[in-house]
């Protein structure tokens, strides 16, 4: 469980550094924030790893291993790469920073399809609901570093500073590659078609859908792509939207950041606890739930205004809700996957998920700026809605606790 743990941390800083450390720095540097939500679709190499996951599956480093050597790889090249950002200008430079985030998001969408596969193949599946749950919670640990320490920061140093106070985490992940070992597998590893490329990418999507029922997979792809939108187009602009109510960037790092971290990660333990108990289907019921209700808070907050003390708490409920609902929706995603080819599937499964994401958080800046803030967040709550039907036909109520069926199991998932 501490690599997991590590591991999540690890997969959580270039991420928060696109979600919270970068809106900030672009706002602060005079960037609109219509041009901040168009930053958005820098993202999308999480929305496209899967493309690429073939090759981490197939072909191994001469070092370390197939998911220890990938993983050292991309987390050397995302701490020079955060380092460097930070002596680019927003006003002058925005179109170079618009480029390396880019790759900032390709070098972190690789990192995490080797984690994520690493972790798919270490844990049983009895393990998947608390394993996932330790790492999300790590995972939103690592957030603090962007999202409240490198705003702190901001307020008693240049941001080129900063970026190399937050690329010094990435430490953490070296170190983490370095001393965790190759997870010992018990299936048949796949073999590389040198001469079939093709053949590398369709075989786990084929075992993806032979191993679901047409329908079945097509409609978890949906619920994929919905069940936590409305979520995400809330909190792409929360820090922009923080700074608009007249907070300052230091009142963001301690009061709003430390909020969602305690928060997130209480969201995150409880969930994989309850989901022990009650399963990962009912799981996603409840915590959905939460998690649509927790969004009406930023309206509210929109309404009362520049509020510490409701910061606080509106900030709480809506990254616990976001806390439970990731934790039952991680696990979800590594139930539905195979073992043989969990690094591509799993990168096809999330990647189907930051699709939506990229493209709907795209447009959230140019809806904040044309409706308010308290109608985006209006907005964002009936987008969560859809997700949350999905689940009368991914994850009935009346189901067993596990019957998201353990694809390793099944006759047909070793089949070419």
């Amino acid at each position: 469980m501490l690599t997991c743990i590590l591991c999540g941390f690890s997969s959580g800083i270039p991420y928060f550094i696109s979600a919270q450390m970068l809106p900030a720095w672009l706002k602060d540097g005079g960037v609109s924030i219509e041009e901040i939500g168009l930053f958005s679709l820098t993202t999308l190499p999480y929305a496209l790893k899967f493309l690429w996951a073939p090759i981490l599956d197939f072909f191994i480093p001469p070092f370390l291993g197939r998911r220890c050597g990938w993983a050292i790889i991309f987390q050397i090249a995302l701490l020079f790469l955060i380092a460097t950002m930070g002596l680019f200008s927003p006003t002058q430079d925005l179109k170079s920073i618009a480029i390396m985030t880019i790759f900032l998001s390709f070098f972190s969408a690789s990192q995490d399809i080797t984690l994520d596969a690493h972790r798919r193949e270490l844990l049983e599946d009895n393990e998947l609901g608390l394993g996932n749950s330790y790492f999300v919670n790590a995972y939103r640990l690592a957030g603090l570093v962007p999202g409240s320490l490198a705003l702190i920061l901001a307020d008693q140093m240049s941001w080129s500073m900063v970026h190399l106070v937050v690329a010094s985490f990435m430490l953490i992940g070296i170190g983490c590659s370095i001393w965790m070992e190759e997870p010992s597998v018990d299936f048949e590893q796949p073999q590389p078609h040198h001469h079939n490329w093709l053949q590398n990418f369709i075989l786990p999507i084929q075992d993806f859908f032979s191993t679901h029922t047409k329908k079945q997979a097509i409609l978890i792809l949906i619920f994929l792509m919905l069940y936590k939108l409305g979520d995400q187009m809330a909190t792409a602009l929360a820090t922009p939207f923080y700074l608009d109510m007249g907070f300052s960037k230091t009142q963001i790092g301690t009061v709003a950041k430390v909020a969602s971290l305690w928060s997130s990660i209480l969201g995150g333990f409880i969930g994989g606890i309850i989901m022990l108990k009650i399963g990962i289907h009912r799981a996603l019921w409840i915590f959905g739930s939460v998690q649509v209700v927790s969004i009406l808070g930023f309206a509210a907050l929109s309404q009362i205004g520049n509020d510490i003390t409701w910061l606080f708490w509106v900030v709480s409920f809506e990254y616990l809700g976001m806390g439970l609902g990731t934790a039952a929706f991680v696990a979800f995603i590594a139930k539905s996957t195979s073992k043989q080819y969990s690094g591509t599937q799993i990168a096809l499964l999330t990647g189907v998920m930051g699709l939506a994401r990229s493209i709907a958080t795209a447009a959230s800046g140019f809806v904040a700026a044309h409706l308010g803030y308290t109608s985006f967040f209006l907005v964002c709550t009936l987008l969560a809605l859809p997700g949350m039907l999905m689940l009368v036909y991914v994850a009935p109520w009346f189901s067993s606790k596990s019957k998201v069926l353990p694809i390793e199991d099944s006759p047909r998932s070793h089949q070419p």
